[in-house]
């Protein structure tokens, strides 16, 4: 027995050895930023027990072979405002293949829950031929459900309606729950199992996106997931504070070729593209926002959301305003920030007091205090602040992107680049309400927290 069990502690070792010269090798080949590849290194080669499970479920980026399955994103050219009238920021993300800025379009801000509920179950009962839901939190909670019968209703009268969750982040819904809505006619569709064959899907790769579009004129999007602590009719003292919006005009066209791509994804079905009358493709009466889509992710070439941003904080001159949930920016994004503090341009970063992922809490610490030492204002809400906001200077984002690392280089994200200036406006004013909840300034803390922190940071290529 003894001799049996010495040799399959052997073999466990030999294995374990091979596995982590195998999964190293497969780290070096991947486009990760030195902090990224050493950090991955040290788990595989130091703890490859726990290092290589690690990496089979979060370590892919975008050259796994899944990622590359589905594709770029094809979006159509719209009628962009001109080259020459177009802002710095609209001028690179165009060299991506992203479509120019377009103008007439018409923005309905949903500032909290209430809102956003009231947004979204107009959009389900005025809908006429079809409800297309990307999201990724859909919990079956009271409102969950609530939506669920009314989506389930809206089938039985013949429309078009799909529903696509991302299966890790709606883990907690039964599927068996959600054959519902087949039975009506509807479909539901799980994005990325969680459960794969390694090397054939990664647990790391979720789809973030939230959109909702009806009719293929109207598309609701932003930060918000279906679930009683993002919406709903009336107050909930656990509600978390977000922003969703209700979008018509031309960029609708083009968060519907998102949907379909993601769907062809998950599905392998081609959904017909709407004919040219039935998408949203002319200017909306009365609506004068000049706005960009940026999708990114795996199906995107390059980094263009992490470098829109970089790029935004290197030319800021007057503000830098971030709203976010989890605030874990890489080594470049934070001393860019620390080089605007010092060249005087008013940095704000809105968080929450206590968000709800302890790791990211930890993580966050020495940022914001270094941050806070080089001139900038941390503001700390009492509540779960879940929206997604930065404003550079004139131009703003709105979408489902957090400012870190896996919203800027892993999952599947879409946020809008808002240029004009009644918009920007109305978005200064709802960071600024925002603010008046709000504590400023972080504490020093102790030498054993600062010792935690630092160790919790090396994990920040890793998040």
């Amino acid at each position: 027995m003894d001799t049996l069990y010495t040799i399959l502690a052997h073999l466990a070792v030999v294995a374990g050895f091979l596995l982590a010269v195998v999964f190293a090798a497969h780290i070096l080949r991947q486009k990760r930023s030195p902090s990224g590849t050493i950090a991955w290194l040290l788990v595989i080669v130091f703890i490859p027990y726990v290092g290589v499970p690690l990496y089979l479920m979060f370590g892919g980026r975008k050259l796994m072979r899944q990622a590359r399955r589905k594709g770029f994103i094809g979006l159509r050219p719209l009628d962009s405002i001109p080259l020459e009238a177009a802002t710095t920021l609209d001028k690179i993300l165009r060299t991506y293949g992203v479509p120019g800025a377009t103008s007439g379009n018409r923005m309905t801000f949903c500032p909290d829950g209430i809102a956003g509920y009231k947004g979204l179950v107009d959009l389900i009962e005025t809908a006429q031929r079809s409800i297309h839901i990307a999201i990724f939190v859909f919990t079956l909670d009271e409102v969950g459900r609530d939506i669920f019968e009314r989506l389930i209703r809206r089938a039985t009268d013949g429309l078009d309606v799909r529903l696509m969750i991302d299966d890790l982040g709606s883990l907690h819904t039964p599927n068996r729950k959600l054959k519902k809505l087949v039975k009506a006619g509807g479909k539901v569709a799980h994005f990325m199992p969680v459960v794969h064959i390694p090397f054939r899907g990664m647990t790391n790769l979720r789809n973030h996106r939230k959109i909702v579009v009806v009719d293929e004129q109207k598309v609701m999007t932003g930060g918000t997931n279906i679930a009683k602590e993002y919406i709903g009719p009336t107050e909930f003292e656990g509600r978390w504070l977000d922003m969703s919006f209700i979008l018509e005009g031309p960029e609708v066209e083009l968060y519907s070729t998102v949907f379909r791509s993601d769907w062809k994804f998950a599905t392998g079905e081609d959904m017909e593209v709407p004919a040219a009358e039935d998408q949203a493709i002319g200017q909306c009466d009365g609506g004068g926002a000049v706005l960009q889509l940026v999708p990114s992710g795996p199906d995107m070439r390059g980094d263009m959301l992490y470098d829109a941003v970089l790029s935004s904080v290197f030319a800021a001159q007057k503000r830098i305003w971030i709203v976010t949930p989890y605030f874990v920016p890489n080594d470049t994004l934070y001393e860019s920030l620390l080089l605007a503090c010092r060249r005087g341009v008013d940095v704000r970063i809105l968080v929450p007091h206590r968000s709800n992922h302890a790791l990211t809490n930890m993580v966050r610490g020495s940022y914001l205090r270094g941050l806070q030492k080089a001139g900038a204002t941390i503001y700390q809400h009492p509540k779960m602040v879940h929206a997604k906001v930065m404003i550079f200077d004139e131009t703003a984002t709105l979408g489902s992107s957090n400012f870190d690392v896996r919203s800027l280089f892993l999952d599947y994200e879409v946020s809008m680049f808002i240029y004009s200036q009644g918009e920007v406006a109305r978005t200064e004013q709802w960071v600024k309400d925002l603010s008046k909840a709000c504590t400023q300034g972080v504490k020093n803390v102790s030498a054993a927290r600062d010792l935690c922190e630092g160790a919790a940071r090396l994990l920040a290529p890793l998040l």
